[in-house]
């Protein structure tokens, strides 16, 4: 090793690796139970939703900043604005990225790494206090 820094997305597996999470992300969404009020806030048709998301994770994780070159800067509880996300909201958002990240990231310290600003996003996103459904 020559001791050069890499990032997250690097370390992970970089574009495949991003894009294998941010799919499994949306399948346990649209097919759990226990994802329903999360799955309910978003459109029928996710296609849209998981190709912004993917764009966002890429440049999250340190990779390409495709979702700023398309869309500028993400101002993402602004955009979600519109979306009642309380607890239970979050809760199962975070639940979907749990474990999607578990079966598609293979590391247990990187998903450690990326899982704790993870869980702060998700708390920043929230703008109800109890669940509207």
């Amino acid at each position: 090793m020559s001791g050069e820094t890499i990032t997250l997305y690097e370390a992970i597996g970089g574009e495949q690796t991003v894009r294998a999470l941010s799919r499994r992300f949306y399948e346990l969404m649209d097919t759990l139970p226990e994802a329903s009020h999360c799955r309910a806030i978003h459109p029928p048709d996710l296609s849209n939703s998981e190709s912004k998301f993917t764009d966002y994770l890429l440049g999250y994780l340190g990779g390409p900043p495709v979702y700023v070159e398309k869309y500028g800067h993400p101002m993402l509880r602004r955009r979600h604005f519109v979306a009642p996300i309380g607890t239970v909201e979050r809760e199962e958002w975070l639940l979907c990225f749990r474990r999607a990240m578990d079966e598609t990231i293979e590391n247990p310290k990187l998903r450690d790494i990326i899982w704790t600003p993870i869980e702060r996003l998700a708390l920043h996103m929230q703008n109800q206090e109890e669940t509207t459904s």
